[in-house]
């Protein structure tokens, strides 16, 4: 790199859809800028699911505590952010992008002295930014980034979702599956039943109940997929799903579970990281949506069926059961009002487009 080279800092981190969902702005952003040096703000455990990604020269890992799973704290103290500061100033940044939409990142954008900087108008950071773009909530979070880009004078030519994996992550699953019996021939269903928010997530009862009809009705051999933080909630109702399934919970990284999804015929899940990572692999999915709003986060892809009720209420702020009353299994309206037939019809009708394509 010569001292010449443009310097340009997305910054975007945080959860694993976030970081997926960044990729067809850094490819757009590669394509404008074919010699630029290209740095991404990420959250440790999110830049996971991105390793190998061809856009981006360097990742820089922004950690500070805060209430997400994906936080190491590695950024806790006053002097270890001072510290970040300093480093992010030697790379003397030409332009920033700030993806996020807090204030924080907007003075840390400033901060960090860089001349341009592009990013949301939102949340009064407006004065820290030198290009400021609306954001619309009811569009797709992949428009709103790369709007961005837009605002800034580049064309964007694609917008689709891209995965990488290696030849030994794929090696690796293939001999677990094989390994837990499976037929390969046979075709997979990948079941997430999980959900950050236990309250934003369909009831166990109903995912094995669908596993089943899966078994039985279609031939696909369901496999329940979680990390492992979902071990010991899955340990609580692993009798519900009965012998039918294969359980790898808590024993696929996020790499291997990338890999998994490139093998399955269909996904079936909550919304949640490992739905976006399916709609990157390309899996035929269908998504289950409740209190949060499908608009901004949906999965990103031709071969996917959302489902959502979306009732008068619908989509809530979230502050459960203070605006409506929870059901005998601990769940909102919204989500108890999805049956466990129309998934099923719905599983079907993707997984059979998924083989036409």
């Amino acid at each position: 790199m010569t001292t010449s080279t443009k310097k340009i800092l997305v910054m975007r981190y945080r959860f694993i859809g976030d970081t997926v969902l960044t990729v067809p702005f850094l490819r757009n952003l590669r394509r404008a800028e074919p010699d630029a040096f290209i740095a991404w703000m990420v959250a440790p455990g999110s830049s996971d699911v991105v390793k190998g990604i061809p856009y981006v020269d360097e990742m820089i890992y922004w950690d500070p505590v805060t209430i997400h799973a994906d936080s190491r704290g590695a950024h806790r103290t006053l002097s270890a952010k001072f510290a970040f500061l300093r480093d992010l100033r030697r790379h003397h940044f030409d332009k920033v992008y700030v993806l996020k939409r807090s204030l924080s990142s907007a003075i840390m954008a400033w901060l960090c002295g860089a001349p341009k900087r592009v990013g949301f108008d939102t949340e009064g950071r407006g004065m820290f930014l030198t290009t400021r773009v609306p954001y619309h909530h009811n569009q797709h979070e992949v428009k709103n980034f790369l709007n961005i880009l837009k605002a800034d004078g580049i064309t964007v030519t694609d917008d689709f979702l891209e995965i990488w994996t290696n030849p030994d992550e794929e090696k690796r699953v293939l001999s677990l599956l094989t390994g837990a019996g499976i037929d390969l021939a046979q075709g997979i269903a990948a079941i997430h039943p999980f959900s950050a928010v236990r309250q934003r997530g369909w009831p166990f009862e109903n995912f094995a109940e669908l596993a089943g009809r899966i078994s039985r009705e279609t031939g696909l051999r369901p496999v329940i997929l979680g990390g492992p933080g979902d071990i010991q909630e899955f340990d609580k109702v692993r009798h519900l799903f009965g012998n039918g399934i294969i359980d790898l919970v808590g024993k696929c990284n996020l790499r291997e579970t990338i890999a998994l999804l490139r093998q399955c015929a269909l996904f079936v899940g909550n919304d949640s990281g490992i739905m976006h990572l399916a709609a990157a692999a390309g899996t035929p999915l269908v998504a289950l949506f409740g209190p949060q709003s499908p608009v901004k986060f949906g999965p990103w892809s031709d071969c996917a069926k959302v489902i959502y009720q979306g009732l008068p209420c619908s989509p809530c702020r979230q502050k459960f059961f203070s605006e409506c009353e929870p059901s005998p299994r601990g769940r909102p309206a919204c989500m108890e009002a999805i049956s466990v037939e129309e998934v099923f019809q719905e599983s079907v009708k993707i997984s059979e487009q998924g083989r036409k394509q």
